[in-house]
C-alpha cells in the first residue's frame, strides 16, 4: 500500500483515492454481474446494489467505474460488438452457412442471452442508446460476417456477385433467430441442417 509520511512519525496517511489503479478482477466479477442481474430482474429492475451485492464489492467499486446502469449496460453491449461472430471458412457456401447457423444457435440459447437480449431490445425502444449500441452489438458485426460469407462464395462462382449481405444475413439468420428468441421453441433434430440447405437455395435462386 503506497503511504506518505506525515510530520509526526508516528502517523501515516493513505494516498488519495483517486489514484489507485481500478483492479481487473473486481470490474470482470461486476461485469458477470451485470449479466446475471438482467437476466434475473431485467433492465427496468436492475439496480446498482444488486450489481454490487451480486458481485460481492461496494457500490462505490461500481460508480468509480460506470456513473450508472445505463452506461454500464452500454459498455458492456459495445464490448460484445468488438467480439463480434467468427467468419467461416469451410470452403463451401453450404458449410459456412451451417457454421454459421452453428455459432449463432449456440449463443442465443445460452441462459443469459436468451434472457438478456429480448429484455434490452424492449429497452431499446425507450433509449436511444441503448438502440445504438444493440445494433453495433447484434446487427453490424454479424453483417460483416455475412459479408464475408457471400464474397468468398462469389470468388468460387457459388452466388452472382450482385448477391445482397444484408438478404443473407435475414435469409440465414433471421429464421433462427425468430425461433430461438421470439417463440423461444426448442431445435428439432436436423433443424439447422434443413434451414442451411433453405437458406443455400433461396441465395441462388
Amino acid at each position: 500500500m503506497l503511504v506518505v509520511m506525515t510530520t509526526d512519525p508516528g502517523t501515516t496517511r493513505r494516498a488519495p483515492a483517486g489514484a489507485a489503479v481500478l483492479r481487473e478482477d473486481v470490474t470482470e466479477a461486476i461485469r458477470a454481474a451485470v449479466f446475471e442481474e438482467l437476466a434475473a430482474v431485467g433492465f427496468a429492475r436492475m439496480s446498482i446494489e444488486g450489481i454490487a451485492r451480486r458481485a460481492g464489492v461496494g457500490k462505490t467499486a461500481v460508480y468509480r467505474r460506470w456513473k450508472s446502469k445505463l452506461s454500464l449496460v452500454l459498455d458492456l453491449v459495445s464490448a460484445l460488438a468488438t467480439q463480434g461472430l467468427p467468419a467461416p471458412a469451410t470452403g463451401s457456401l453450404h458449410g459456412d452457412v451451417r457454421a454459421l447457423l452453428e455459432v449463432a444457435s449456440h449463443a442465443l440459447r445460452h441462459p443469459v442471452a436468451s434472457q438478456v437480449i429480448p429484455d434490452l431490445l424492449v429497452e431499446a425502444a425507450r433509449h436511444p442508446e441503448i438502440s445504438d449500441a444493440i445494433k453495433s452489438a447484434l446487427l453490424d458485426s454479424q453483417q460483416g460476417v455475412a459479408a464475408m460469407v457471400v464474397r468468398d462464395a462469389v470468388a468460387r462462382g457459388e452466388l452472382p456477385a450482385s448477391t445482397d449481405p444484408d438478404k443473407a444475413l435475414d435469409l440465414i439468420v433471421g429464421p433462427l433467430y425468430w425461433r430461438l428468441v421470439v417463440v423461444r421453441s426448442g431445435l428439432p433434430k436436423g433443424y439447422l441442417d434443413e434451414l442451411a440447405r433453405g437458406a443455400v437455395a433461396a441465395l441462388k435462386a
